[in-house]
């Protein structure tokens, strides 16, 4: 369970102004609707994340142990200084909206805007560093809808209210906590 409520947690803050909550407002204040933004925003990160985790997965068998170890701990560290990074919407993601519909635009533009991006990367990590792919994808994606559906409903008005800052040092700080326990062996009840 720990896997869960780590993934949980990680990435909801991560996903804080994150360029997929970017594109939330923006395809909030478009369509007005919001049913269709939250389906297309579940089923993206569904599809995205368990291709994540899946390869977070093979990871685990392909990797030594201890090669993985020092890959994961890496990893995370650099995703606490990627997180401090602020991200910016492309105008591209959201042209496709013209053609698709609210459900399919809001589906094309979240995995595309997903692909490479911090939370699809720390999916990969956790899945490999957990050893439980299907309960990271869980949380990840509970994460993302967390972080995603407020915006949904309320817009730009609460982006404003946020101290991005913070939230983003917290995420940081929870992924270079968890770099550098995978470092110092934490996981080794996994074989890493």
């Amino acid at each position: 369970m720990e896997s869960l409520f780590v993934s949980t947690g990680v990435v909801a803050l991560a996903e804080i102004g994150d360029k997929t909550q970017l594109l939330a407002f923006i395809l909030a204040a478009r369509f007005k609707r919001p049913a269709p933004i939250i389906a297309g925003i579940l089923l993206a990160t569904l599809v995205n994340h368990g291709l994540a985790g899946a390869l977070g997965a093979w990871i685990t068998t392909a990797v030594s142990p201890s090669v993985l170890r020092w890959v994961l701990g890496a990893s995370f560290l650099a995703m606490a200084a990627w997180t401090l990074l602020p991200d910016k919407i492309e105008e591209e993601e959201t042209r496709i909206a013209g053609r698709f519909g609210v459900f399919g635009a809001t589906l094309i533009t979240f995995f595309l805007a997903e692909m490479g991006d911090k939370t699809q990367v720390a999916t990969v990590a956790m899945a490999a560093h957990y050893g439980a792919p299907i309960l990271v994808i869980a949380g990840t994606t509970l994460g993302m809808l967390i972080a995603d559906v407020p915006a949904v409903f309320v817009g730009e008005r609460l982006a404003t209210r946020i101290p991005m800052r913070l939230v983003h040092g917290i995420a940081a700080a929870i992924f270079a906590a968890l770099g550098i326990a995978t470092l110092l062996g934490a996981g080794r009840s996994f074989g890493l």
